[in-house]
């Protein structure tokens, strides 16, 4: 039986920060290129929104895969990210994962809405949809991942 609330709820996601180990021991993050609004053409981290039947952890997964392909990275969650306005859409809540792989190992590839990927320098960032700079600062501190930005 279904029951409904009248109060309003959230939008709930899921965000990957994945960052890619180079080969002189420094960083970079994969970010995608939002094929769909909003920010249509911005860049942006890869993750979207939850299914209904789906645990958090196997929502990220998914989406990672549909995004970018990749299916074989460890991932850790590490923090909400809920302030009002982060999304033109509505409210939204979203649970961030970070994880890290040699570069050599991924093979990322633009999926489902992603329109293209390419991975940044954590030092010069471009500018990214909702608060993903936010994501991507607290997940380098999560991670204990250090950069001139920091």
């Amino acid at each position: 039986m279904s029951y409904t609330y009248k109060y309003p709820r959230p939008m709930v996601t899921v965000d990957a920060v994945i960052f890619g180990i180079c080969t002189d021991g420094s960083f970079e993050v994969l970010l995608i290129e939002r094929g769909s609004p909003p920010f249509k053409g911005c860049w942006a981290l890869p993750g979207g929104f939850i299914g209904m039947d789906e645990s958090l952890d196997e929502s990220i997964i998914r989406e990672l895969k549909e995004e970018t392909g990749i299916e074989s990275v460890k991932l850790y969650q590490f923090y909400a990210f809920g302030n009002p306005g982060r999304d033109p859409r509505g409210r939204n809540i979203s649970i961030a994962y970070w994880g890290k792989e040699s570069k050599s190992r991924l093979e990322p590839k633009a999926g489902s809405d992603a329109k293209s990927y390419k991975w940044f320098s954590l030092a010069n960032l471009p500018k990214l949809a909702f608060d993903h700079n936010e994501v991507i600062a607290k997940a380098m501190k999560t991670a204990k991942i250090k950069s001139d930005i920091l």
